[in-house]
């Protein structure tokens, strides 16, 4: 675990001088001066004997509402503090935390969970500022396994607004079952492989597809869903925000989604689907998963590239499953992107003392071993309940977890999505605009344009 624990370091330094340097903004209240206007002066205490009610703003899905669980040994240890659990469905998460925050009825805690974030978050001053809380309790991120540059991820100019409960990486799920049918070696779990390439990726994922018109003999070799729209680019070295992003407050100076490297890139990765017809489009997945749900968990796809929460249902799948490495696709840094899910106390929350101290709870190793097999896989940051994680699914080597996911930190960038300012409209208008590329009726050459111009005019608000 220490060579674990040096790699988050080396890597997530980067990270770190990411989200540090972020803006200039003040950010949000302190401990003090909320919990002195929410009582007059008395500040709010985990011991007070007055009973308050917190609420927990969460996707409505499985592995977040499993925290329901967690709240009766909660509230025993905690009789003062009632936990009330907030849920939306993922599409409208952004939009009813704002509706939630501009009627008064803020939540207390919360997380990015929605296509906001963090970055997003501080920039619309949101967030409450930790940092005297973590002073007046004594919090050290070493109690809780925590290494300490996860940590300093969520903090801007030494003031603390989150502390990281989650890390997922970008993986590669294969299909055992396809691999042995076309009598092909497994893909390597080692990042340091230097033969598993992205042409190697395509060439074994040639040998595993099948088109037919019938739908149910069809199966394709690879699905390729690295990071979202706009980061994609990355992972073959084309850059689509400027270098000041990162240290102007997630506001970029420039973009270069028209220019000839970022649509060189995204070029490779439509060839996967209309030249190579290796990859399924977008109609025919949508068509698979309205019979039998995703097209790799029915088992029509040989190797899927996304995100490590994908592993989380491993358990349940029909099929004999590996994880490996994401194969090299020209950018010596890049090869995965890292999502450090923070837990975040909201600016107008009343209770700030009680939701840390929820917050605490969920960060101990006991409840987040439980949470591995409560949420079906979610990866702690707790680096000894992560040994449990490794060992959490079924028929899958735990070396080979552990050798995926120490590769994909070494590789690792955060996600845009934590570092960009405005990112949900950037999101929204990014899915919109690049449909008609991914059903075929559009060019990149055509498309690219428009997408730069109005990502200029979103950055602008």
């Amino acid at each position: 675990m220490n060579k674990n624990r040096k790699t988050l370091a080396t890597v997530l330094a980067a990270t770190t001088l990411i989200v540090t340097t972020l803006s200039g903004c003040s950010g949000g209240k302190s401990a003090g001066n909320v919990a002195g206007e929410a009582n007059g002066g008395a500040a709010n205490s985990g011991t007070n004997s007055e009973q308050v009610t917190i609420t927990h703003y969460t996707i409505d899905s499985e592995d977040r509402t499993f925290i329901e669980k967690l709240i009766p040994e909660f509230e025993k240890e905690h009789p003062n503090i009632k936990v009330k659990v907030e849920k939306a469905p993922y599409e409208q998460f952004d939009s009813k935390l704002q509706t939630l925050i501009a009627g008064g009825k803020s939540p207390d805690v919360t997380s990015h969970y929605g296509y906001g974030g963090f970055a997003e978050y501080y920039n619309k001053d949101m967030l409450f500022d930790m940092t005297d809380l973590i002073k007046e309790d004594g919090f050290k991120a070493a109690d809780y396994n925590i290494p300490d540059d996860l940590m300093k991820i969520y903090t801007v100019k030494d003031h603390t607004y989150g502390i990281p409960v989650n890390m997922y990486v970008t993986l590669m799920l294969y299909n055992k079952d396809m691999f042995d049918a076309a009598q092909l070696s497994y893909p390597p779990s080692d990042y340091e492989d230097k033969s598993w390439t992205f042409a190697a990726m395509v060439d074994k994922a040639k040998k595993m597809t099948v088109v037919s018109d019938n739908i149910a003999k069809t199966q394709y070799g690879v699905d390729f869903t690295w990071a979202e729209r706009d980061m994609r680019p990355l992972y073959f070295g084309a850059e689509p925000y400027s270098e000041d992003t990162w240290t102007n407050g997630g506001v970029p100076s420039e973009t270069h989604f028209d220019s000839p490297k970022v649509i060189a890139a995204y070029q490779k990765l439509f060839d996967l689907i209309f030249k190579d017809k290796v990859s399924p489009n977008s109609e025919w997945s949508k068509s698979v998963a309205g019979q039998n749900g995703d097209p790799f968990v029915a088992g029509k796809i040989g190797m899927s590239i996304g995100g490590s929460w994908n592993l989380a249902g491993a358990n349940d799948f029909p099929f004999k499953i590996g994880v490996a490495a994401v194969p090299w696709g020209g950018n010596d840094k890049v090869r995965s992107t890292l999502y450090v899910d923070p837990l975040l106390i909201l600016k107008d929350s009343k209770h700030p003392k009680e939701a840390f101290e929820w917050i605490k709870y969920l960060l101990t190793t006991d409840v987040q071993e439980k949470s591995i097999e409560l949420s079906g896989g979610n990866p702690p940051v707790n680096t000894e309940a992560a040994e449990v994680y490794y060992k959490h699914f079924e028929g899958i080597d735990p070396a080979d977890v552990k050798k995926v996911y120490e590769g994909a930190i070494k590789y690792g960038y955060e996600s845009y999505n934590h570092l960009i300012t405005n990112y949900s409209q950037i999101n929204d208008m990014f899915i919109n605009e690049i449909q008609p590329v991914e059903t075929g009726h559009k060019t990149l050459e055509e498309v690219m344009p428009v997408i730069q111009k109005k990502v200029t005019e979103i950055i602008k608000r």
